[in-house]
């Protein structure tokens, strides 16, 4: 379809008690500066349950519209209420560009929307900008395992459509409410909807690892050892500074500590503004989760490792001598 509008949409994704997930909110600050480049307005589009909270969050984040589809049926999130709602909105409005969190939701029912579009879909991006010579949004992700950056165009179709990793970006700080809001109304009729929520089974998963929203994170990699450097070197000093523990693959995939807790391509990408990189080496497939922290500390005994590349700070030694000093200090 042709695009009716130069407006780039965010998709904000909502909680059960209708509140915003972080995702939606951080994606605004890069759509703000995107929907500039194009010349359009920056629309939030909240589909959910009793979403004022949301709604709110997203007038105070720059949003220049909010479009909001509510009811019942959108409380919990099913792939064919969500595309449905999403597609009449697409179809009656015409963005030119729709961001989506890669959330398990986003994973799912973004490529659910591009198919019924018969547009494009980038998955899993980690940076966004706008290609100078075509207008068109450049969206940067891993390929290839994650040894090269691939930056991927949309040209022919619209809307744009990319998934953003959570903790790419960082939130932008409110600002004056200046949004118009727009109240969709748009409902999925109950034969339509092909799953039903039974049942919210919490941790079902073992240990929950807010990495995402880690103001500090303290991680260790195959220096670390094994599961007792962990225990005796990573986590003290991650519980002096309130700090979460975070992973190489490395250390994952030898057993020493939960998938939960990685960072890397294939694990969580995040943002802290202290990151504390412990006997790891630094593989582009870790920076892809990390570099776009505040701050960067590696420790490593190889000061060839790549990970004093982008480094602010770097030691280079033995972490089992020098995590017990910066945690008694």
């Amino acid at each position: 379809m042709a695009a009716k509008t130069k407006d780039l949409w965010v998709f904000i994704e909502t909680r059960e008690d209708g509140s915003a997930c972080n995702v939606g909110l951080e994606l605004l600050a890069p759509g703000r500066r995107l929907a500039d480049k194009q010349g359009g307005a920056l629309a939030a589009v909240v589909i959910g349950n009793k979403a004022d909270e949301a709604i709110r969050a997203a007038v105070e984040h720059d949003a220049d519209k909010v479009i909001v589809v509510e009811g019942e049926e959108y409380g919990f999130y099913t792939t064919d209420a969500y595309t449905n709602a999403m597609y009449h909105l697409v179809e009656k409005f015409g963005p030119a560009t729709l961001m989506i969190g890669a959330t398990p939701n986003g994973r799912d029912f973004a490529p659910r929307l591009s198919c019924r579009l018969k547009t494009g879909l980038v998955a899993d991006c980690t940076s966004l900008d706008i290609d100078e010579e075509s207008g068109n949004v450049a969206w940067t992700r891993p390929a290839f395992s994650g040894n090269l950056m691939a930056t991927i165009l949309c040209a022919d179709t619209r809307p744009q459509i990319g998934t953003v990793r959570p903790g790419v970006f960082k939130k932008s700080n409110p600002v004056a409410p200046h949004a118009e809001i727009i109240k969709e109304e748009y409902h999925v009729v109950k034969s339509d909807i092909h799953t039903e929520l039974l049942k919210v089974i919490e941790n079902a998963a073992g240990e929950i690892v807010d990495l995402e929203g880690a103001e500090i994170i303290v991680s260790g990699g195959r220096g670390v050892g094994g599961f007792e450097g962990f225990k005796t070197h990573i986590e003290p000093l991650a519980e002096a500074l309130d700090a979460a523990v975070g992973a190489s693959r490395a250390a994952v995939d030898s057993g020493w500590i939960s998938h939960a807790h990685q960072v890397g391509q294939t694990g969580r990408t995040v943002a802290p503004k202290l990151y504390i990189a412990c006997g790891i080496s630094g593989a582009v497939q870790h920076q892809a989760g990390m570099s776009g922290s505040d701050c960067i500390v590696a420790i490593n005994k190889d000061p060839e490792a790549p990970i004093f590349d982008i480094a602010n700070f770097g030691i280079v030694g033995n972490l089992f001598e020098i995590l017990p000093l910066i945690t008694a200090r």
